[in-house]
């Protein structure tokens, strides 16, 4: 994880803390409108977030569930002892989407949970249970039990047309003290390298959040829901007017995938690699300020290469949308259909083109395994894993690894295993088997087992 200042300072709150990244907003030109305007007499400083709040506070939910979870205490283990279960539990808040039931919350409130009661707006309580539980995008989607009525719900705003300034509010049950609403602005858009996850756009807003909010409603003052509360920046865990929401276009998407009855959210890619421009490269290619992605990898066959995008290609837009880094692109792409066409605009020796491209889901397949005939590691087979593998277990479709597939040899007896992943030999990638062939002195491996890196040597 990079490090900066802010991150220094700060922790990013979920349901718990972890470290925070820098973050990059692409807002681009503020766009005028004449239906916006300050508070101009006496009588409008007066007006209230009542009407709103009344709209939109009954189809936000609290949401509390209960788990069991396997805990190692290191200081027993010293004695034999295996892992212990206790009891956890978790508080957040969830906004009825459809008046038969379904919920959206942020995952980390309900993951790995067994037990999860929903609490209306009403004190009416239900029963629920998971739909589709989507990891990268931190929603997930719940279907209340024994709805037997229409519910209440809010309508789910994806058009983007919110500018930095509008007003909001944010519902939820922070603390677990019950419904409360808060109000602010939206602090920028399309808010990327937060450190949440690697492909999501966030809505940032001054508007209180605090842990318990996450999964809760960010309304405009239409009473629609442009975004659901999932973290904070702050120093103590609570807010400090620095919050991210997720945008109702990812939410739109995870809950189709759900009500259309997918067990996961299937997400195209354009297979593309690119680094964000600095000033430095904006100098050196002529352009008269910092914007884009240089192309520096272009997956073979894929939907960018069939596009005739070529390494070197900066990458300006996407559908109009103005793309400045990697987890832009990749929200952008990601929130198409399969196999939609989308125009990306880019600048290729100085000149502003416009590709047109048909993309697609990762490639799911790979290649058979090979056996190591020679070497060190002779006796052992291994695969190069798909790039939608890559991307589940690294988060980088371009990443190279490679998954054991029958260890033997050397390999068996040091330890190795079926389905290890090698990560590193000697510290460096190693991108296909034949390189594996050539070792014949002792070797450092790291691989992954089991969500666990470990290093080893070889000999």
């Amino acid at each position: 994880m990079k490090t900066s200042s802010l991150a220094i300072a700060l922790s990013l709150t979920l349901a718990a803390c972890g470290q925070a990244n820098s973050t990059q907003a692409q807002d681009g030109v503020f766009a005028a409108d004449a239906t916006r305007a300050v508070p101009g007499d006496a009588l409008s400083m007066k007006a209230s977030f009542a009407p709103v709040v009344r709209e939109a506070a009954p189809a936000v939910v609290n949401i509390s569930a209960r788990g069991v979870q396997q805990v190692q205490d290191p200081f027993w283990s010293m004695f034999g002892q295996g892992p212990r279960t206790q009891q956890v539990g978790s508080i957040g808040s969830g906004v009825i989407v459809r008046p038969d039931g379904t919920v959206v919350t942020n995952n980390h409130v309900i993951q790995n949970m067994s037990d999860i009661r929903v609490t209306l707006n009403d004190r009416r309580e239900f029963a629920a249970r998971v739909v589709l539980a989507d990891e990268r995008s931190d929603i997930a989607v719940l279907q209340l039990e024994g709805v037997n009525e229409r519910l209440p719900t809010l309508d789910i705003d994806d058009r983007e047309q919110q500018q930095v300034g509008d007003l909001v509010l944010a519902i939820g049950n922070p603390f677990g003290v019950g419904q409360t609403v808060t109000n602010g602005i939206i602090s920028a858009l399309n808010r990327t390298e937060t450190g949440i996850n690697d492909s999501g756009s966030f809505i940032q807003t001054d508007a209180a959040i605090n842990p318990g909010n996450s999964g809760g409603a960010l309304v405009d003052m239409d009473g629609d829901l442009i975004g659901i509360n999932t973290a904070i920046f702050s120093r103590s865990g609570s807010s400090s007017g620095v919050g991210f929401a997720t945008p109702a276009s990812t939410v739109r998407r995870v809950v189709d995938s759900a009500v259309g009855g997918a067990t996961a959210v299937v997400r195209p890619w354009l297979g593309v690699k690119g680094d964000t421009v600095s000033a430095d490269i904006a100098r050196s290619l002529g352009l008269d300020r910092p914007q884009g992605i240089v192309v520096t990898d272009v997956y073979p066959g894929g939907p960018a290469a069939e596009a005739g995008v070529r390494e070197g290609d900066v990458i300006t837009s996407v559908d109009g949308a103005e793309i400045n880094d990697q987890g832009g692109l990749n929200f952008r792409i990601g929130n198409h259909d399969a196999d939609a066409r989308v125009r990306v605009g880019l600048l290729r020796d100085g000149r502003a083109e416009t590709l047109d491209a048909r993309v697609s889901p990762l490639p799911d397949r790979a290649p058979g395994a090979r056996a190591i005939p020679t070497g060190l590691l002779a006796g052992m087979s291994v695969r190069a894993v798909s790039p939608a593998e890559a991307d589940r277990l690294a988060g980088d479709p371009f990443a190279p690894i490679l998954e054991i597939a029958e260890p033997g040899g050397r390999a068996q007896r040091a330890g190795l295993q079926a389905k290890d992943l090698i990560l590193a030999v000697n510290g460096q990638r190693i991108t296909d088997a034949g390189a594996l062939a050539r070792i014949d002195r002792p070797i450092q491996l790291t691989i992954q087992r089991d969500g666990r890196q470990i290093t080893g040597v070889i000999r």
